[in-house]
């Protein structure tokens, strides 16, 4: 692959792929989208309140079912991360409308915005379930290495200073493997998602351009998937009930990042 910049754009080039042009962001841009996700969120607040008490009550559901299981409680509470941008796309489909000045839709029809790119969508969604299946038997793995015979029984075994101060090295071994597996799929869905709804991409072309985005904007993505970190672990520790604003602030906010990121057609 190869790139040239005209007016600030880059143009990536692969083979017998047509990728859009893909823009040089700043610092400040990040800060920009969440202020423009957050006016989207208080124009469409009765539907991004719902789906955000869905999602967050889907989270909780998740992660406290597997409460006694350490491994599993943790691969789902960082897993996560993971699927948010699939969950996102009932938001993305907000503000697209919003955009555009259209009438927002009706309760279900974000759920059913899928079927912009069905084919593309499903292969990305299979794709996540993949990931976190290996995140989980990777988790499940550190466990076993790591506190094997420790007496952590439970995820609350683990969430308190004296249990981090005494199993660190676990804490950097799952920091390490997490983080990695983390900008993988942030980096290959920052972009993708969105642009499978809005345009008539294949999987491929979307998941090139997310990367490349990614790649020409490293330190300014960086910085935006360390707020979206941020933001959803804010989100956990208060047992989801902060996630029921922050998922769907985050998610009219990725709209706004690839609106910015990617050159409009």
């Amino acid at each position: 692959m190869s790139t040239h910049t005209q007016d600030s754009v880059f143009h990536p080039q692969a083979a017998r792929m047509n990728l859009p042009g893909i823009r040089n962001v700043t610092f400040e841009q990040p800060f920009h989208w969440l202020r423009d996700g957050a006016k989207d969120m208080l124009k469409a607040w009765p539907l991004s309140l719902f789906y955000g008490i869905v999602f967050a009550l889907l989270g909780y559901g998740l992660v406290h079912g597997a409460w006694v299981k350490p491994h599993l409680a943790m691969a789902l509470t960082s897993g996560f991360i993971f699927v948010a941008p699939l969950l996102a796309t009932v938001f993305y489909c907000v503000s697209h409308r919003l955009e555009h000045h259209h009438k927002l839709p009706n309760l279900w029809v974000p759920l059913i915005s899928w079927r912009a790119n069905p084919a593309s969508l499903g292969l990305f969604a299979l794709m996540l379930v993949f990931v976190l299946s290996v995140w989980e038997r990777i988790s499940a793995i550190l466990v076993g290495l790591f506190l094997s015979g420790s007496g952590i029984g439970s995820l609350a075994d683990l969430l308190n200073v004296s249990a981090v101060q005494q199993h660190t090295d676990f804490v950097l071994a799952y920091l390490a493997f997490g983080g990695v597996l983390a900008l993988m799929v942030f980096s290959l869905s920052v972009v993708s998602l969105p642009m499978l709804l809005h345009r008539k991409v294949d999987f491929a072309t979307a998941l090139v351009t997310s990367f490349m985005a990614t790649k020409l904007n490293f330190a300014v993505m960086l910085l935006w998937g360390v707020m979206i970190a941020g933001l959803i672990a804010v989100g956990m520790a208060t047992d989801f009930i902060a996630m029921a604003v922050i998922f769907p602030w985050l998610g009219h906010a990725s709209w706004h990042a690839y609106r910015e990121l990617v050159e409009r057609e």
